[in-house]
């Protein structure tokens, strides 16, 4: 395979972000197809980048056969109908998060793709961040312990108007799905699907979530402390503390441009990363990678690993009394 032929659903500001990261990426990406609601929406955006073919509804470019695969950047309440299309049609798939509105809809896209053999990824650009790599590598070498505790956040300040997407329950509306899967997906990185899960939260007057925290448990004893909100803004930091050590990314920690290792008797050890910090690039590279290789899952975002973090959303929303409309 040569480059990769990229279709972008939807033409919001994170598809900008990303078909940006593409074109930059000419030696292995080309973005033939972009598709809205409208033909005028998508046809601004064809402008802006320099797109061949615009679309004025979402079946025209799952149907193109000249696209490999459809980026889906639509709000999270519409990722199974738009990606269910695109899989239906034999287009590979990269899908924002959060995936879907619950496991149920996220295990019908993957049993979807798995029966048609078709790639099927979750964006979670921070799995793919060079840093986060590393980090993973050195908690699965053992260079902290046993992992016992880890504290993730983030929030930001708002306000949000009522009628912002983010306060939206027929958008799936709240700080969880938005935000929350950011230190969510964070843990179970590194400690799989919890066995059990408390959490507490303040809803807003369209009844979806403000502010939510929750804790974390595994059979192991550890736990962590995760929290979001759309109405204050945390410091966006994460710490993963274990037996023999502690790992601690200052600012920014889902895209991190350095993390410090501290270790009884050492000097802090500084990891730095190059490049831009938040660049999507790196999932972008990743599913190009797949691709080529005829991988029908990345190894980097499992399906499982992406159904797990839904069942643990879907949880913690029963118990603090989120629910979307159809649900």
């Amino acid at each position: 395979m040569g480059r990769v032929r990229w279709g972008v659903l939807a033409t919001g500001w994170i598809a900008e972000r990303f078909t940006a990261e593409l074109v930059g990426m000419e030696s292995d990406a080309e973005v033939v197809a972009v598709a809205s609601r409208t033909r005028a929406g998508a046809q601004a955006f064809a402008d802006r980048f320099g797109i061949e073919r615009a679309y004025g509804d979402w079946a025209s470019l799952a149907a193109d056969e000249d696209v490999d695969v459809v980026y889906v950047a639509t709000p999270h309440s519409a990722h199974r109908e738009a990606a269910g299309l695109c899989l239906e049609a034999g287009r590979a798939v990269l899908c924002e998060k959060a995936f879907t509105l619950n496991a149920r809809e996220a295990e019908e896209l993957v049993c979807l793709a798995r029966a048609r053999g078709s790639f099927l990824m979750e964006a979670m650009w921070m799995y793919c961040h060079p840093l986060i790599r590393r980090l993973r590598e050195l908690v699965a070498d053992g260079a902290i312990g046993e992992v016992r505790t880890i504290q993730a956040d983030f929030g930001l300040a708002g306000p949000f108007e009522p009628s912002h997407r983010l306060r939206d329950p027929k958008q799936g509306g709240g700080a969880l799905l938005d935000l929350g899967v950011y230190p969510v997906s964070f843990a179970q990185l590194l400690l799989g699907e919890p066995s059990a899960i408390t959490a507490r939260a303040v809803l807003s007057e369209e009844s979806v979530d403000l502010r939510t925290g929750a804790l974390l448990s595994w059979e192991s004893g550890a736990h962590a402390l995760v929290h979001c909100s759309i109405d204050a803004a945390t410091p966006v930091t994460a710490s993963v503390t274990g037996s023999r050590g502690r790992i601690d990314i200052p600012d920014g920690f889902f895209h991190p441009d350095r993390f410090v290792l501290h270790r009884p008797g050492r000097e802090p050890e500084e990891f730095t990363g190059e490049g831009p910090r938040d660049s999507l690039r790196h999932e972008a590279a990743e599913v190009i990678r797949c691709l080529r290789a005829g991988e029908q899952e990345s190894p980097l975002v499992p399906l499982d690993g992406t159904l797990a973090v839904m069942r643990t959303l879907d949880a913690v929303r029963e118990q603090v009394g989120v629910r979307y409309p159809g649900e």
